[in-house]
């Protein structure tokens, strides 16, 4: 698709992520946390009873969501994207809605038993189904512009959606006649378990929609305020791709197990907070947040060090600029993903709902006063100073629960100095060898696994974090 057609592609994406908040994200969090809730009481019954409930709910929001798509694409493309070519993947995207919205409340349920592995083989599997289906469909839509090539790739996420459903559907009945014994009559009516479900699902879905609303606003300003900046229609639309649509998911690859924890925490905080156990969320609040810190502080060292190798290997783009001031950030936006699942635990989602809104306005008003003197550097900054007031309002809030073990050295000068020592070799040894005799792309993944390598015993041998502390987090 190339830098522009990537651009494209991330003008579109906001309306999936706005649909996602509307129909699913309230929800989503929403059952896994009532699911831990009343598993802890033994109440099988009002679970079951929850999750009917929300899936009913989700389901009809997300078929008015296709009509609304579907039929207002046009005006949308014009009067929004201010880009004609934004209409044939709306429409395709519409349809994707409702599978999403159901087979999220399903996931939420397992991950509220803490059945993390069905979920999991989700995720897998349906990106698994995303590629495949860009693979046989690519060689006929990209040729014909960018337009299809974007409708391809949305072609791609209805597939998955349609896949992702009938997935955790089939787990679902099958974990359902396999605990048979242990289901029973909720003991509490459907218009009370109504009501404890939007008790907590209006304030996230408010606190992601506006999230997302403002998402949305910050992706169709950055390309305009761009041309301000004196970068041309198409170079400015093709700068947008190259930060959201390669340099950023490059950014979140390592969250990968990080979000996993944070989705996991909410419901092992939720159990813990109803016992009344604030030692035990303290430590796992702290060990996660020190895992927060160490992967960001490795994930700096990497972009630091090779974020031109990355740009040139993966996409042949010259990103190497935008990695580096991003992998600056690492550590502060993967502390956040970890802070988010923490509060959701407490229930905090009013306080994460003012903070998003917080936070989104920060970035608009630099993107706003400063993207069109600076450029994108301006944008990335205005991120980091809204991620730095988010989590220092976040740290605070959670102390205000709690006593939460935070130890200068080991969650900043001991990683640190781990990182500085393990980009600094791995580069070295990439120019004298590695790029020369292996060439870029094997050279940078011999170069990544020594900077992992030496980073990881670093860590363990300055005493950062143990193998123990390690396994107990994840087992938890």
């Amino acid at each position: 698709m190339g830098a522009e057609g990537m651009g494209l592609y991330q003008l579109i994406m906001p309306v999936y992520t706005l649909a996602w908040s509307i129909a699913c994200a309230g929800f989503n969090t929403t059952v896994s946390k009532l699911t831990a809730q009343e598993r802890a009481k033994g109440e099988f019954g009002n679970m079951t009873q929850m999750l009917k409930q929300s899936v009913l709910i989700t389901t009809g929001l997300g078929v008015i969501l296709t009509a609304v798509l579907y039929f207002c694409a046009e005006f949308l493309s014009v009067h929004f994207f201010g880009d004609a070519r934004t209409v044939l993947p709306l429409k395709i995207l519409s349809f994707a809605f409702p599978f999403m919205a159901a087979g999220t409340c399903i996931r939420g349920y397992f991950i509220g038993l803490q059945e993390a592995k069905i979920p999991a083989a989700n995720q897998v599997l349906e990106q698994i189904v995303r590629m495949i289906v860009i693979y046989f469909i690519a060689a006929a839509f990209v040729p014909r512009g960018l337009e299809y090539a974007a409708a391809a790739a949305l072609i791609a996420i209805v597939a998955e959606e349609i896949f992702s459903f009938l997935f955790v559907f089939v787990a679902y009945k099958r974990h359902k006649r396999k605990c048979r014994v242990i289901f029973k009559k909720p003991n509490i009516s459907a218009s009370q378990s109504l009501a404890l479900i939007f008790a907590m699902a209006l304030p996230l879905t408010g606190n992601r929609v506006a999230g997302s609303l403002l998402s949305a606003w910050e992706n169709v300003l950055i390309p305009r305020r761009l041309q301000m900046f004196g970068l041309p229609a198409a170079e400015a639309i093709s700068e947008f791709g190259r930060i959201q649509g390669m340099a950023i998911p490059l950014i979140f690859f390592p969250t990968a197990v990080l979000t996993a924890l944070s989705v996991t925490i909410v419901p092992a905080v939720s159990e813990a907070a109803a016992a009344k156990d604030m030692k035990g969320i303290s430590s796992i609040s702290s060990k996660a947040l020190l895992f927060s810190a160490i992967t960001g502080m490795g994930a700096a060292s990497l972009f630091l060090f090779f974020a031109h190798e990355l740009g040139i290997a993966i996409y042949n783009q010259p990103i190497g600029l935008m990695l580096q001031l991003l992998g600056i950030m690492c550590p502060f936006i993967y502390m956040q993903i970890i802070l988010s699942g923490v509060l959701n635990g407490l229930g905090c989602q009013m306080f994460i709902f003012r903070n998003s809104l917080l936070s989104s306005g920060i970035s608009i008003a630099f993107i706003f006063l400063l993207v069109p003197h600076f450029g994108i550097p301006a944008y990335i900054f205005g991120w980091l100073v809204s991620l730095v007031v988010v989590i220092a309002l976040g740290l605070r809030r959670i102390r205000c629960y709690m006593p939460l073990e935070m130890h200068f050295s080991r969650w900043l000068l001991r990683p640190l100095a781990a990182a500085a020592i393990a980009g600094l070799i791995a580069r070295f040894l990439a120019d004298r060898f590695l790029f020369e005799f292996a060439g870029i792309r094997v050279g940078l993944v011999l170069a990544i696994s020594i900077l992992a390598a030496i980073y990881l015993a670093g860590i363990l041998l300055s005493g950062s974090i143990s193998r123990e502390e390690v396994t107990r987090l994840f087992s938890k």
